[in-house]
């Protein structure tokens, strides 16, 4: 929204998505003298820490996505006073998920190929010790980017050609369809150099677990909120391919209690759809509007 059109929908509080428009956020409060709430996810923090420190200093409530991204606003000088968490929401699918134990076992990976600490290249390592025991596991690759080429010659080079699909960037209709055939989703998205960024929530894990996938996923950054350790999936050292191949093999080898896992990780998905996201959003707004800025 820009400060004419604001003039002319005389919001009652402006609401920042992103810190690249808090500048302008701030500028319409101000001149309205109305609230502004800024949310905050995590890489942004580390690579504008400037205009980071701007929006949370201006913000009269600032919404970070997970503890990891509560403990990056304070690191740039956020009022905890202000602060409040408040996780993305996850749409539920239109069927409800059906037991897994008797589909092939496909592991998927939905992520963009840019960002090394999404944990592809751990992924490549612990497939040569998952497949020495379950020889027919099949690994999804979802997404495209820069650094495909390099994860490709990776995997040609541990020779898991034949056990390796990578589909690039897909339809979500074609990205649910291999969500729904999955017996696993699994990210182990780890903290990058300087440990700020990261994973700000990691809400596909969430998107895996309303359509009834038990996950994988690194125990660091915001995949801790995400991801509920041995109730709605598996948290391991996401720089460790051996501890995360032993996790996605412990899941495709005890169907049982991969399906526990997975039916718990709907059920906790169904508690953060949108709905109950709006809700909480409105707890942290409401109060603040008619206040003067």
């Amino acid at each position: 929204m820009s400060v004419l059109e604001a003039l002319r929908f005389r919001p009652d509080a402006v609401l920042a998505g992103h810190i690249v428009v808090s500048p302008a956020a701030w500028a319409i409060a101000t001149l309205l003298r109305i609230p502004m709430v800024q949310y905050l996810h995590a890489k942004e923090l580390g690579t504008k820490p400037g205009l980071a420190r701007f929006a949370v200093s201006r913000a009269h409530a600032t919404i970070a996505v997970s503890r990891h991204t509560e403990q990056l606003a304070y690191n740039v000088g956020a009022d905890p006073a202000r602060v409040h968490r408040i996780s993305p929401g996850v749409d539920l699918p239109d069927a409800a998920p059906t037991d897994r134990t008797d589909r092939a076992p496909i592991v998927v990976t939905i992520a963009r190929m840019e960002d090394r600490h999404k944990g592809h290249d751990v992924m490549v390592r612990s497939m040569s010790l998952i497949r020495s025991k379950v020889p027919d596991v099949h690994w999804v690759v979802i997404g495209d980017g820069p650094l495909r080429p390099s994860v490709e010659r990776l995997v040609a080079a541990h020779g898991l050609g034949q056990n390796v699909t990578f589909t690039g960037a897909v339809p979500d209709a074609e990205r649910d369809e291999w969500l729904n055939r999955a017996r696993i989703f699994a990210m182990p998205s780890r903290l990058p150099g300087g440990r700020v960024g990261g994973e700000g929530f990691g809400i596909v894990y969430m998107e895996a677990s309303a359509r009834g996938l038990p996950v994988v996923g690194g125990n660091v950054g915001g995949a801790l909120d995400a991801v509920v350790d041995e109730q709605t999936g598996l948290l391991v050292d996401p720089t460790d391919h051996v501890a995360v191949a032993e996790a996605i093999t412990r899941l495709l080898t005890e169907p049982e209690r991969a399906q526990a896992l997975a039916t718990m990780g709907r059920k906790r998905a169904e508690g953060m759809t949108w709905p109950h996201i709006v809700d909480a959003l409105e707890s942290v707004m409401l109060p603040l509007v008619g206040r003067a800025a």
